[in-house]
Parts: C-alpha cells; structure tokens; sequence
C-alpha cells in the first residue's frame, strides 16, 4: 500500500534536513534531496517496525499545559 505524506525540508550547512509532517519524529538528512527522501522512508520503516513489535511498553499520561 503507498501512502502518502508531506516531506518538509530545508538546507542547512550544505545538508538537506527534514521531516514527515504527519509523523512527528520522523526526521533525517541525507547530501541531496533523494538521499534525504530514501532515508526518510528508512525512518518511517523503522518507526513503524518498532510500533508492530515493541521492546518495551510505553505508558501515557494526560497532563494539563498552561497556554
């Protein structure tokens, strides 16, 4: 299945930097704009390996911030 998401990225000290902006924390540089996008979708493959098959359980907790 292909999905699609929005790759936001930008160049800084010659390395193009980015993330996916529907998927917090996944984020990667990579020296031209291609190796960015095939490390992103590494990212996301590894993001989502660890989601199916986790080694550790997380908890949540709600908190209040104050805006």
């Amino acid at each position: 299945m292909l999905r699609h998401f929005t790759l936001e990225y930008w160049i800084d000290e010659g390395w193009y930097v980015g993330r996916l902006k529907e998927v917090p924390g996944i984020f990667s540089q990579g020296e031209s704009l291609e190796e960015l996008e095939e490390y992103i979708r590494d990212a996301y493959h590894l993001m989502v390996e660890e989601e199916v098959s986790p080694r550790i359980t997380a908890q949540t907790k709600e908190i209040g911030v104050e805006v």
